[in-house]
């Protein structure tokens, strides 16, 4: 939970009241690797907070094979947001990539404690533009370069991750083959 609080107090628009209050909502959840914290076509209605592991979200293809969206690391929040906010089927899901500490909190317990913790709001708010920020920030080296310049700026940005998420995850990410991956990984020792 020490990740949980100290992630809660970002901006310090919660006062410490507040934040444990919050803080006191969220559930822990132990999830091993390969089994998800959302699935595909089910309706968000949970936000998750990553306090040890790493999740992946995927969109599933006609063609059978899944496309990596992100990669959802400790400290931060995940939730298909507009699975979310529209209360539709999710087109995309979430699942640990490794073994997870993950703490949730429900859509409904969020709306009635904005009622009841006067920054909750404008906290929620804060933090979905900074997700949304990061996201961009964080995929914006895949729209320039060849294969090998993508891989290489992931390893540079995200070590832990090219030693703990599969290869096929990373080459579904970087939108390569995993035999490419293999090649460019061969070719770089």
């Amino acid at each position: 939970m020490e990740k949980l609080l100290s992630t809660l107090a970002f901006g310090g628009i919660l006062s410490d009241r507040d934040l444990r209050q919050f803080a006191s909502y969220f559930e822990e959840k132990v999830i091993k690797a390969g089994d998800f914290v959302q699935r595909y076509n089910d309706i968000a209605r949970e936000v998750a907070f990553v306090e040890k592991g790493i999740l992946r979200m995927y969109s599933p293809q006609i063609d059978g094979h899944e496309v990596t969206k992100y990669f959802i690391r400790e400290g931060q929040f995940t939730v298909d947001l507009e699975s979310y906010y529209t209360a539709k089927a999710s087109t995309e899901s979430i699942q640990c990539v490794t073994d997870c500490t993950i703490y949730l909190i429900s859509k409904t317990t969020i709306e009635k404690l904005s009622n009841e913790i006067p920054n909750l709001y404008i906290y929620i708010k804060t933090i979905t533009e900074m997700s949304l920020l990061n996201k961009i920030k964080d995929n914006d080296f895949l729209n320039f370069g060849d294969a090998k310049t993508k891989y290489c700026e992931f390893i540079r940005r995200y070590p832990d991750l090219a030693l703990l998420v599969p290869q096929q995850y990373i080459a579904s990410y970087l939108k390569i083959t995993s035999q490419s991956l293999s090649r460019i990984r061969r070719n770089l020792k």
